[in-house]
């Protein structure tokens, strides 16, 4: 049985009580929320020693870290690197986004790489490794056959990977859409841009469409978890909230809807960039077309002018996504538009997002959220430094801070010194 199966059942197990302890909830609010598609854990079966990871309605926000080789950049140890950069920063999640070659430290030897050192879940796309062996046999990746497509994510699964983004809802009817639409941007999503030149190549319809019920077959054989990805999510804010992203939100919230009533837990992709007083309409439309299955978004990001800042404009945009109900949020680092990221990059990325994950907290009334910032501002009033760099959501960063520019009484800092308010005021 697939944990849906069992929270279906009415089983409490384990690992039910593992993420209740974690989340401050009980085993049977995890149980009931699994069962009906607003709560997943993602961890492969074949990964039990890591802990399980638990995202959805009522529980706190997560945060996912991208990571991953370029074609031009190849080099596992760096990636390795990334991946602990991030899990050390407080990334809930990695993924393995790699895409450089096929040998001498490929994409094969970084996902196994990754997967057997990383404590945290980690998620694929497989739709880059059958790019990837496209390119070994040296053809075209629109010459891949259907076969090809799902040989990328059995090997996935088969590796032990914990979830895996499949943009099934990418169909002809959406591309249709897309076409009339005119957009400033097109596509953005890689993988929604490979598979749509694959079906315009080839006039047949996206694999992973078309024969989704493969897909469900290779997740519950290894109860892996589907994250269906927004393969036409706007790349512009002058693209947001079309036609084609709606009409590819909707075919998720069908397929989803076919997924978990088969026993595989799914959760939902979305945008991307979304100006500020669209982005709750975003989650609301998600959460009703989508049976309110967790929401996973990129950012979003609210503004298209500020490369190497953008960890800042997601981070905005995902704190009130965050607020208004999306369950996980996908870091995006300074370097996003410019170049791929570096290890300092990754950790920059996840503290942000970090930031906006426990801002929407707040908000959203998340056990435990305020009594973080509660014990941060009574460290303040004590004017108890050490506690208050050790409370910080970046301790390290806290603490050179301080110690570039020690005070003269140690009770306060050097903005006001001698004039500190807090020390003033009693």
């Amino acid at each position: 049985m697939t944990r849906l199966e069992e929270a279906r059942a009415g089983k409490i197990t384990a690992e039910f009580k593992e993420a209740a302890l974690a989340e401050g909830k009980t085993p049977e609010e995890i149980r009931s929320g699994i069962a009906d598609g607003t709560i997943i854990i993602t961890r492969s079966t074949l990964r039990p020693h890591i802990k399980p990871l638990a995202v959805g309605a009522g529980l706190k926000t997560k945060v996912n870290a991208n990571i991953g080789s370029s074609e031009d950049i190849v080099d596992p140890q760096v990636e390795l690197k990334k991946l602990h950069a991030a899990v050390s920063a407080g990334a809930d999640a990695v993924m393995d986004l790699s895409t450089g070659g096929m040998t001498n430290g490929g994409i094969d030897d970084i996902r196994r790489l990754i997967l057997k050192e990383s404590p945290v879940p980690i998620g694929t796309v497989p739709l880059y490794q059958a790019a990837a062996t496209a390119r070994h046999k040296k053809k075209s990746f629109v010459e891949l056959t259907n076969e090809e497509f799902f040989e990328a994510v059995e090997t996935h699964a088969a590796d032990g990977v914990d979830f895996i983004t499949v943009h099934s809802g990418i169909n002809k009817s959406a591309l249709s859409k897309l076409k009339k639409e005119g957009r400033t941007m097109g596509i953005v999503s890689r993988g929604g841009a490979l598979t749509a030149e694959w079906m315009k190549h080839t006039g047949n319809e996206n694999p992973f469409f078309e024969d989704f019920d493969r897909i469900i077959e290779i997740s519950k054989k290894y109860d892996l978890t589907l994250s269906l990805g927004d393969g036409l999510r706007p790349g512009s804010i002058n693209d947001a909230t079309d036609s084609a992203q709606i009409e590819e939100l909707s075919t998720l919230g069908e397929l989803g809807r076919r997924a978990t009533e088969a026993g595989v837990q799914v959760m939902i992709e979305g945008p991307g960039h979304v100006p500020l007083n669209e982005i709750e309409a975003n989650v609301v439309l998600q959460k009703s077309l989508c049976n309110n299955a967790p929401f996973y978004v990129l950012g979003p990001l609210v503004t298209d002018i500020a490369p190497g800042y953008d960890h800042i404009t997601a981070a905005i945009g995902g704190a009130i996504a965050a607020a208004k109900g999306a369950d996980f949020l996908c870091y995006v680092t300074p370097s996003e538009h410019l170049r791929l990221p570096t290890v300092e990059d990754v950790k920059e990325g996840v503290i942000a997002t970090r930031i906006a994950a426990h801002a929407g907290d707040l908000a959203k009334g998340v056990v435990g959220a305020a009594e973080m910032d509660l014990k941060m501002s009574q460290a303040r009033k004590r004017l108890d430094w050490e506690a208050q760099i050790n409370l910080s959501i970046d301790p390290e960063r806290a603490r050179e801070f301080r110690a570039s520019s020690p005070p003269s009484d140690d009770d306060v800092c050097t903005m006001c010194g001698g004039l500190c308010a807090i020390k003033i005021g009693g």
